[in-house]
């Protein structure tokens, strides 16, 4: 599972798991500022439209074409550009683009602005059209990179795929830039839903090219979806003075400035995007067919509840944080335990129940997910191992996530990024160690260790650096949201069993009413564990929703 931690330098900003970034001072004014608390809710939705489309997409992948070779080259196909993506562009838009454009989008004259956005955009064409026309030509010898020894058919066909999704490449950059300039403007709805739009588009054109295309077609959807996205934003930007040019690009202060900014941020993607995710893929290869294609699905589960989470914690916390990160060596050390400790204690409590809810569900979720069409009972197995074994590195993934930003809060992004070798060379010795005996899972059991780790030493830093949280009642937490988690996860398990034996999964309606039923139970059990036990922070969680979801008068 690879959990997505963009670095933040200079001015802080919170990242959503659809690309959304707020600025500080919105967020923390969002209780007097009803434009802004209704951007976060909008926000909100976005992400979660995104993230239900992304499960359908998926859905639609297992059911035409179940996990195997064809499955194993179309991930291929998007592991390239979705990766360059996230080295070049993606991973800086908070750190280096949505700064910088948010201090020229605040003068009167935005002449300035302009021009700095058309020197972004004339750069993004010119190098990405040169890299998007290598790569189509280089396509083969890519695959061979990426992939190792596999079946000439399956290296065949991942290479025509791959022609295919290259130059989304090019419009997820455009995209990059764009949305980085809504953001600055404070322009938040069609950026909040973008990544809707991404899946929307590559489940209707799966849907209507399939029959003809086969595979190609979930290709031709991420083309479409990329291209989509990136001209949505356009939508908003009428007013803005967009012509891309390379004029005056070396006298560029602005364009100085976001190098500057984009350069120590390096490393960590680096190690993610050309370490962690290369490694996986060629020893997911290495594992057998459709061993890729398992644990896909089963990344795309755990990354669900792990992006509601995260967003949940960053929108509430992470600003904030950011704010009194400022004065921790005066009498603000206070107020950001108080706020650090908060935001670890409502991870814990969301979690922890998510993880065993999901650990007890995992085979009738991947039933109803993906066991239909050409995926059959043997894959969903497979998939519902895969889940159950990353779900060992949930809880320290969102964690981790938290106590990541509290370093970047105080403009520490050297830390975590070191921290993120040593739990790399963790990954690689278990992943490596264990694949002769255990294969694919392997890389699960490796990326739960890995966590660990970056949780455990990223903590250790973290809490000698400030003096420890021992005010927090982090232990008490923990144990109040374990057990009415564990209790729940024995309930969940029994409505399961008692709601098998009455109704039958070969049915949707069946499947429906399996996950639903035990899945209610659970919750019902530990909300009321919650209020017995007297677990805060849900009801703080639930009175903040409410504050900025209400109307103001």
């Amino acid at each position: 599972m690879t959990v997505e931690k963009g670095p933040e330098a200079a001015v802080p900003v919170v990242i959503d798991p659809v690309g959304v970034a707020v600025d500080d001072v919105d967020v923390v004014t969002a209780a007097d500022d009803i434009g802004v608390a209704r951007a976060t809710g909008v926000i909100a939705l976005g992400n979660i439209a995104s993230r239900l489309l992304g499960l359908a997409r998926e859905t639609i992948l297992s059911d035409l074409f179940g996990a195997g070779a064809a499955v194993d080259a179309f991930n291929l196909a998007i592991f390239v550009p979705r990766t360059l993506f996230d080295l070049l562009i993606g991973g800086h838009v908070n750190s280096a683009l949505v700064p910088v454009l948010s201090e020229y989008a605040m003068q009167d004259d935005r002449t300035p602005l302009w021009q700095l956005v058309n020197l972004l955009l004339g750069v993004v064409i010119v190098a990405l059209a040169v890299l998007v026309l290598a790569l189509e030509l280089l396509a083969p010898q890519v695959v061979r990179l990426i992939s190792g020894e596999i079946s000439p058919e399956t290296q065949a066909l991942a290479t025509d795929l791959l022609r295919i999704t290259t130059p989304a490449l090019l419009f997820l950059s455009l995209f990059a830039v764009l949305s980085g300039l809504l953001y600055a403007l404070k322009r938040f709805t069609l950026p909040a839903f973008a990544g809707a739009m991404f899946n929307g588009s590559i489940v209707v054109v799966t849907l209507v090219m399939a029959p003809t295309l086969g595979i190609a077609a979930m290709a031709a959807g991420w083309l479409v979806g990329a291209a989509v996205q990136m001209a949505s934003q356009l939508l908003v930007l009428r007013d803005a003075r967009l012509r891309p040019t390379l004029w005056g690009l070396w006298r560029s202060p602005g364009l100085r400035r976001i190098v500057a900014l984009y350069v120590p941020v390096m490393f960590s993607l680096i190690i993610d995007t050309l370490v962690i995710r290369l490694v996986s893929y060629r020893l997911a290869f290495q594992a057998g067919e459709a061993s890729l294609s398992y644990m896909n699905y089963a990344t795309t589960l755990i990354q669900f509840p792990h992006g509601l989470v995260a967003t949940a914690i960053s929108i509430a916390i992470l600003p904030t944080l950011s704010r009194q990160a400022v004065h921790l060596s005066s009498v603000g050390v206070s107020a950001y335990k108080n706020t650090l400790g908060r935001g670890l204690r409502l991870a814990v409590v969301l979690i922890v129940p998510v993880t065993i809810g999901l650990f007890v569900l995992a085979s009738a979720i991947v039933g109803l997910i993906f066991e239909h069409g050409t995926f059959t009972a043997v894959d969903a197995g497979i998939t519902s191992l895969a889940l159950r074994l990353y779900l060992f590195g949930l809880p320290f993934a969102a964690i981790d996530l938290l106590l990541v930003f509290a370093f970047y809060s105080q403009q520490d992004t050297l830390t975590p990024a070191l921290i993120g070798v040593i739990s790399l060379g963790a990954y690689l010795a278990v992943a490596l160690g264990l694949m002769p005996a255990y294969g694919l899972f392997s890389l699960m059991i490796a990326d739960s260790v890995k966590h660990m780790i970056h949780a455990g030493i990223s903590a250790r830093l973290l809490m000698r650096r400030i003096g420890g949280l021992h005010d927090q009642a982090l232990p008490s937490t923990v144990i109040k949201a374990g057990t009415a988690a564990l209790v729940m996860g024995g309930a969940t398990w029994l409505s399961l069993r008692l709601l098998t034996s009455v109704v039958s999964s070969e049915t949707l309606v069946g499947e429906v009413l399996l996950v639903a039923g035990a899945g209610g139970v659970g919750v019902m059990v530990f909300l009321a564990l919650a209020a017995l036990l007297h677990i805060d922070e849900l009801y703080w969680l639930y009175h903040l929703v409410r504050a900025r979801l209400r109307p103001k008068s």
